[in-house]
């Protein structure tokens, strides 16, 4: 079953005190970076620091991602440093193809870990996106891809804007490819951390689209973030009453399964069964069918 990443959030691999922090801030997912957010004579210092904070730093339950530099510039030699201490998974940066994907796959298959590291690849340019089904397709150790939609606007030559219109394409295209593949789609950050009503009006879209997650630019919006891609009381209810339903058509030897006279088919069922499982691994009461 998918991992809970419901958040993201990235730490300047350079910076040992937001490190620290970063056990503190309740995300999903903690990435440590290697890439944008350390400057390029601080890369080395930087690589150091990673490998030590994932040997020695109690993230709690977050995940814990290491984002190396593109492959292009010193990806490699991060991957070299971060693989033996086990990260829980590589976010690539700048992915255009799948030939990039498959690099990252072989250093981890040829690291020999004791673990599984999972691959997510960031795309963030037209070439990216329109790729982005062969990305997600790779290997079997991608289990989410990422969409940037800063560099992507930059890429294409569009403003980005608080409504969102000029990434709505990138965006859905990225959605479709990540399902077809049968993988998560991650949304990008909402870059104004004042305005909280925009934050959570861009995550219901986006959550309405399909995404399964965003990233976070400053801890105050994780809160947020939660909030949106938590199962609320209703949807729990809701995905309770299509499950009892479908169990009893199924009893009943019927391919057909109705819920306060509506007919429900398999990626109504799919979807319940997907809020169970977030509201079981969140700890939430889940209540008796209605009815």
């Amino acid at each position: 079953m998918a991992k809970l990443r419901r958040s993201r959030i990235y730490l300047p691999g350079n910076r040992p005190r937001v490190i620290q922090k970063g056990t503190l801030l309740g995300a999903d997912v903690v990435i440590l970076d290697l890439e944008d957010s350390v400057a390029p004579d601080e890369k080395d210092a930087a690589r150091i620091l990673v490998t030590n904070a994932i040997k020695s730093v109690n993230f709690g339950a977050a995940e814990v991602m290491v984002r190396i530099n593109p492959l292009t510039t010193c990806g490699r030699e991060d991957l070299a440093a971060v693989l033996p201490v086990e990260p829980d998974a590589i976010v690539v940066p700048k992915s255009e193809n799948r030939e990039g994907v498959q690099v990252v796959e072989r250093a981890i298959l040829e690291s020999k870990l004791g673990k599984r590291v999972a691959i997510l690849p960031l795309i963030e340019s037209a070439k990216g996106i329109l790729n982005a089904y062969d990305i997600a397709s790779a290997s079997t150790l991608v289990e989410a891809i990422t969409f940037g939609g800063e560099d992507f606007t930059k890429d294409i030559g569009a403003t980005r804007t608080r409504e969102g219109q000029e990434i709505f394409v990138g965006r859905s295209l990225l959605v479709i490819a990540a399902k077809a593949a049968g993988v998560q789609a991650l949304d990008t950050v909402f870059s104004d951390f004042n305005d909280m009503e925009g934050l959570r009006k861009d995550t219901l879209a986006v959550k309405q689209m399909g995404f399964d997650g965003r990233a976070a630019i400053h801890p105050s919006q994780i809160e947020v973030i939660h909030e949106v891609f938590t199962p609320t009381e209703k949807e729990i209810q809701a995905a309770v009453n299509v499950i009892r339903a479908a169990e009893i058509a199924r009893k009943k030897g019927s391919g057909v399964a109705v819920v306060k006279g509506k007919m429900i088919d398999k990626p109504v069922i799919e979807r319940a069964e997907k809020v169970i499982c977030i509201a079981e691994r969140l700890s939430l009461p889940i209540p008796e069918p209605e009815g």
